[in-house]
């Protein structure tokens, strides 16, 4: 689940337990809000860990450049003579 569904979960417990005044037979709404509130919140905290143990430190790039070395064996190029 995603730090996005945390946060949505909260809001809907939140909404069943403080701004709904509905009554149905045999479901407490307002006991389901709150149990909706704590799994999100320990969606978040997991979440928020998981994620912390995820950022790794990444070395800044560096360029690697090649040299093209040509190799000549006519005695001269290279300092060793013929």
């Amino acid at each position: 689940m995603s730090l996005g569904g945390c946060i949505i979960l909260i809001a809907v417990g939140a909404i069943l337990t403080f701004a709904t005044d509905w009554h149905m037979q045999g479901v407490n709404l307002d006991l389901v809000g709150i149990i909706l509130m704590i799994v999100g919140l320990i969606g978040v905290t997991t979440f928020s860990s998981i994620a912390r143990r995820r950022r790794v430190m990444v070395p800044p790039s560096t360029t690697v450049v090649e040299e093209e070395r040509h190799h000549h064996r006519d005695g001269y190029t290279d300092g060793y003579g013929v």
